[in-house]
């Protein structure tokens, strides 16, 4: 049998609206996998927010389209047009806000806005249409980037390697395939073997959890380490090329990801690995110049206890839980967009 062709790699469908303008959400209940896989019906901005938060729906890409579909839930039921915008005013920076790193959630919102601002609807409902549809093409435009960075990094990767990638960047963070894992997609779709390397990532385990399943589920050979494991294995040549992706990516090229990411980056250096990040344009912030100006989200310190016992820590003890770090731009190789693999100052990708 021939390799597979990158159209018949099924990946899981993240996040779907549901039914017309007065639809729902239906996510993927990523904190249930990999023992469990189930849906959950998202019905108005709280229940979207709350599965933000306690990291149901995550990755940036995903997060966008998240609360693009959460600005359509803040007006279920309603038809007024003078009440519609009241409801959207009083719900969207709710949303906006709900976890400050990952850009492409704001940026989203601030679109819809923008559809808010230069709307001439008459009525509530046409008003609510144009909503749903500008969350729908944002939805598919994820899609469509999401395979374009597969395409424009699969090249990267040849055959007999081992790729390390951390965390989880893919079609559980995106509307798509995935931003980092599509690369990995594509390139088994396009007949090279290789193996995958995903450290666990600590403390939530989307490595382990998340990036393990997307890539077992394909048929992709996958092992999971310790995170701090991956320096042995650089030093003993197991690893030739490493692959992330991004929650933000600031002017000068710096780039946030999951907290271990920046280790990760100096490890590859050390050893002349090669260091990618992969990620659509829409995670880029031009308004930001450099990395550390990012907004780094602190959660609570009982995600880092929460793995070692399900039991109380034991008094006195302090716990500190950056979800992101920030990797600085001279020890990223390149930058795979949907526009190719680029290096800063990112003309191909600017507004």
């Amino acid at each position: 049998m021939g390799p597979e062709t990158s159209s018949t790699v099924q990946h899981p469908e993240t996040l779907q609206w549901s039914g017309t303008i007065d639809g729902h959400v239906v996510l993927i209940e990523q904190t249930l996998l990999p023992e469990r896989e189930q849906e959950v019906e998202i019905a108005n901005p709280a229940e979207m927010i709350d599965a933000i938060v306690r990291l149901a729906v995550r990755g940036a890409p995903a997060l966008g389209v998240a609360g693009a579909y959460a600005v359509c839930l803040a007006t279920r039921k309603l038809t007024d047009l003078d009440e519609v915008r009241g409801r959207l005013a009083s719900e969207m920076p709710k949303i906006r806000d709900a976890r400050p790193t990952a850009v492409n959630l704001a940026t989203m919102v601030d679109r819809m806005q923008r559809v808010i601002d230069a709307s001439t609807a008459a009525t509530g409902t046409a008003l609510r249409e144009e909503l749903l549809a500008e969350a729908q093409k944002i939805h598919q435009e994820d899609r469509d980037l999401c395979r374009a960075i597969g395409e424009a990094g699969a090249p990267l990767i040849e055959d007999g390697e081992t790729v390390l990638t951390h965390c989880n960047a893919g079609a559980l963070a995106t509307g798509g395939s995935g931003t980092a894992l599509s690369v990995i997609f594509h390139a088994w779709a396009a007949g090279r073997r290789f193996r995958v390397i995903a450290d666990e990532t600590r403390p939530l385990l989307q490595g382990a959890r998340l990036t393990a399943w997307e890539l077992a589920r394909v048929g992709i050979p996958v092992t999971v380490i310790c995170d701090n494991a991956a320096a042995h294995l650089f030093s003993q040549g197991e690893i030739q090329r490493v692959i992330t992706g991004a929650d933000r990516i600031a002017a000068n090229g710096d780039a946030a990801n999951k907290i271990g990411t920046y280790g990760v980056a100096v490890l590859a250096a050390r050893h002349e690995v090669p260091f990618f990040i992969a990620a659509p344009s829409t995670t880029f912030d031009f308004q930001t110049p450099r990395g550390s100006e990012i907004p780094i989200e602190e959660r609570a310190g009982e995600e880092v206890w929460g793995a070692v016992s399900d039991a109380p820590p034991p008094a006195g003890i302090e716990f500190r839980n950056p979800a992101f770090d920030v990797t600085p731009r001279e020890l990223i190789a390149g930058w795979i967009t949907e526009a190719g693999v680029l290096q800063p100052p990112f003309e191909a990708i600017r507004p």
